[in-house]
C-alpha cells in the first residue's frame, strides 16, 4: 500500500512539526481574520446607525 507522505526517515518529527507549527499559525490569521471582520461589521452598521439619526434629525430644506 502506498502512503501519502513520503518516508522522511529521522527528520519526520522536525517535518511533521514544521507542519503542524504551519497550519496552527494559518489557523490563528484565518481566525483573527474573521473575527476583526465582525468587530468592523459591527462598527460599520454602529457608525451607519449614527449618520442616519442625524440625518432624519435635521430640518428639510
Amino acid at each position: 500500500m502506498m502512503s501519502i507522505l513520503p518516508d522522511l526517515g529521522k527528520y519526520a518529527g522536525a517535518v511533521l512539526m514544521a507542519y503542524g507549527v504551519s497550519f496552527a499559525l494559518l489557523a490563528l490569521l484565518v481566525a483573527q481574520s474573521v473575527i476583526r471582520a465582525a468587530r468592523m461589521k459591527t462598527r460599520l452598521r454602529a457608525a451607519e446607525a449614527r449618520r442616519s439619526a442625524v440625518t432624519e434629525s435635521l430640518p428639510d430644506a
